[in-house]
């Protein structure tokens, strides 16, 4: 096929389609069918499972691998970062993890207690695969599009993620919803078949007109394959002597570690602390809360944007974080249903304001330079490594006291630590 033109309209849509495949991962999977699944597998009072050679509590269990995968997921993103414009087939490393996503998503369908490990494992695997295809599928955006395209395209993308999952969500409640007495799992082990095919189906559309990459002639050398890492470090050596950037990427590292943590087990949560009177009702109630989070947190990003505008960006984020630490402390104490319905719409009117608003605080920040990719990259495995200590934290606390409720306790601590490193950068500027 005749490569298109670098702009183009098809070749846009093309890239942004992706996101449409991809995202179903992310909802399905991450935050709302596998968490009640996986919490189905254990019964109340038997959250403790022998493995690894000891005995560790089921949530904490989820969390410790989630961990890990985002240590290697924080590892070898620079690895890849470092080859990902330098090689001539970009394309068959993005396809290569974003197979290696979808088969493992699969793989899930075969998750139970008597194959843990591999059950694990695929979950470990799904979300290597997911991260590893991104790190290729964003290195594209500037090959694709020009700069003025850029930022409209990449919000073509997110609303095109976000539809897509919604409707693959909403397929599976339907079915899980209708589905007999007894069956309500496989339906759920189904979701997970269902999100690998349509990861994989609509994937090839964006394969069909993207570019292989561009091609260099010379061999991957030891000097390209770590080339990400260098860049990084240049980038710490510019933040030692740019205060406010490196005090707000200070604070931005300590309060998104609770922030994902936060995103990342709610659900499992919801699932365990909250009192539902049946098995269905925990089933439908945690999905549909899943959705209402999704659905505020666009009006959420409107009113933080609204907010940002007027009062300006650093004290918005210091609101925020301590509106964060109010939900954290509360969220201690809830028990029932509505109880989780209305810390679910305060949530999503602050997740996805707070993660909108640090990204584009940090370009603001960010000193003259063509050289952006280094910047965010650091930004991108900051992140990463704060889901990793943020996790880890939660997992532990929760395995000493057997309950999750102080652990979302303690997560306050990270967004007050937060909230006091951002009154230290300058707040003129925003």
């Amino acid at each position: 096929m005749q490569q298109l033109e670098k702009g183009s309209k098809k070749l846009l849509n093309a890239w942004a389609f992706y996101d449409w495949a991809n995202s179903v991962y992310t909802l399905v999977i991450t935050t709302a069918v596998f968490p009640i699944f996986y919490s189905s597998l254990f019964e109340k009072g038997q959250e403790y499972i022998p493995v690894f050679g000891t005995s560790i509590k089921s949530s904490a269990l989820i969390s410790f691998v989630t961990a890990f995968a985002f240590l290697v997921v924080a590892f070898i993103s620079p690895l890849l970062s470092g080859i990902a414009d330098y090689v001539g087939n970009k394309k068959s490393f993005m396809r290569f993890f974003c197979y290696l996503g979808a088969f493992s998503c699969m793989g899930l369908y075969w998750f139970s207690l008597d194959h843990i490990y591999i059950g694990l494992l695929f979950y470990f695997l799904a979300l290597i695969g997911y991260w590893g295809s991104l790190v290729f599928y964003n290195s594209y955006l500037p090959d694709i599009a020009f700069p003025e395209q850029q930022d409209k395209i990449s919000a073509k993308g997110y609303s095109l993620g976000y539809i897509g999952s919604v409707i693959l969500l909403a397929i599976t409640l339907g079915l899980i919803m209708n589905a007999k007495d007894g069956t309500k799992i496989e339906m759920m082990k189904y979701s997970f078949v269902m999100v690998g095919i349509w990861w994989i189906a609509f994937s090839q559309y964006s394969y069909n007109y993207l570019p292989s990459g561009n091609k260099n002639s010379e061999k991957i050398s030891k000097a390209v394959f770590f080339n990400g890492f260098k860049e990084l470090k240049k980038v710490w050596e510019i933040l030692k002597q740019n205060q406010d950037l490196k005090r707000y990427l200070s604070s931005f590292f300590v309060y998104s570690m609770a922030v994902q943590t936060v995103m990342l087990i709610a659900t499992y949560f919801a699932a365990q602390e909250i009192k539902w009177s049946s098995e269905e009702e925990s089933t439908t109630g945690l999905i549909i809360c899943i959705l209402l989070i999704q659905l505020v947190a666009i009006l959420g990003a409107f009113l933080t944007s609204r907010a940002s505008a007027k009062f300006g960006n650093i004290k918005t984020l210091i609101a925020i974080n301590l509106f964060w630490t109010i939900l954290c402390l509360f969220a201690y104490f809830i028990t029932l249903p509505i109880h989780f319905y209305v810390m679910a719409t305060l949530i999503g009117l602050v997740m996805g304001g707070i993660q909108s608003l640090s990204r584009s605080t940090y370009s603001k920040l960010l000193p003259q330079t063509k050289d952006t990719t280094s910047f965010f990259s650091f930004y991108d495995v900051s992140e990463k490594i704060g889901i990793v200590i943020g996790m880890s934290v939660y997992g532990i606390i929760d395995q000493i006291t057997g309950s999750p409720r102080f652990a979302i306790v303690f997560l306050a601590v990270f967004f007050i630590i937060g909230l006091l490193l951002l009154t230290r950068v300058s707040k003129n500027k925003f």
